[in-house]
């Protein structure tokens, strides 16, 4: 059962790199979502699968013989939430900027940012200043 779940993780990287390359910023933020979604089955994986045994320590005993690692799954609830915080905040960013420049296209955003060669009339004064 475990190289299906490691051909999913790669299929699921694969796919979040080729949506974190798009120029849209709707795709950015699906990609962000299944590289998550990638991240925590990697840390399920990694969690012993085949276990049936519930993770609990029996009475006189100091560690846990065959049960299922506990570790990974709070990882991954934690992760689920910073996940959702992370496509949320990005969301909240994009909708602000689409109001603001009336655009999805990542390259059509960058007109907002100023030239490099540009420069104010203060910064002249103190060119010639010095």
């Amino acid at each position: 059962m475990e190289p299906v779940f490691a051909i999913a993780f790669g299929v699921m990287v694969a796919v979040a790199a080729y949506l974190l390359m798009s120029r849209n910023v709707l795709r950015i933020v699906l990609g962000l979502l299944v590289l998550g979604n990638a991240a925590n089955l990697s840390i399920f994986t990694a969690g012993r699968l085949e276990s049936r045994v519930p993770p609990l320590v029996p009475a006189g005993e100091a560690a846990l013989a065959g049960g299922a690692n506990p570790l990974p799954q709070a990882l991954i609830l934690t992760a689920i939430v910073i996940s959702f915080a992370l496509v949320a905040f990005t969301v909240v960013l994009f909708e602000s900027a689409h109001r603001r420049l009336g655009t999805l296209d990542a390259d059509a955003m960058r007109e907002a940012e100023p030239l490099p060669q540009a420069t104010t009339k203060k910064s002249r004064k103190v060119e010639e200043s010095a």
